[in-house]
């Protein structure tokens, strides 16, 4: 189950910069943990691919179990595209390659209500290790 917007305004968005302030700048919304006890923040700024939520989701409910229960609190929306390998410069631009979330500093990614603190904290850590942020586990 790869998360990628039904229907969306625009089909290729602008690129946007890299080192970016605003990027850098710590998010200011979905900064709290809203539904269950513990959580990853993310601590650096990233665009994560779906591929890699999906990832930390199994892990998560792998590691849980149906006791457990899990919200995703970022999606990915953002499309990136993708010229074809040794395609000259120029002809336009590429076709749509995957979607990505953008994550400032202090995004809440996952939350998880799980039997113990020990598995919530398990299950998250190794869901952390999915991602290509540094994060920490923060606790309601």
């Amino acid at each position: 189950m790869l998360l990628s917007p039904r229907k969306t305004k625009y089909r290729k968005w602008q690129t946007g910069r890299k080192h970016d302030r605003r990027r850098n700048a710590p998010d200011s919304r979905g900064i709290k943990i809203a539904f269950g006890s513990f959580a990853i923040k993310a601590v650096t700024p990233a665009r994560m691919t779906s591929n890699q939520l999906e990832a930390a989701r199994k892990v998560i409910v792998r590691t849980i179990g149906k006791t457990g229960k899990l919200w995703i609190r970022v999606f990915p929306d953002r499309p990136v595209t993708q010229k074809a390998a040794e395609v000259g410069m120029g002809k336009g631009k590429g076709a749509l390659d995957h979607y990505v979330a953008d994550v400032k500093p202090g995004r809440i990614i996952f939350e998880v209500e799980a039997p113990s603190e020990a598995a919530a904290r398990e299950a998250l850590r190794k869901a952390g290790m999915k991602l290509p942020v540094k994060f920490k586990i923060v606790q309601r």
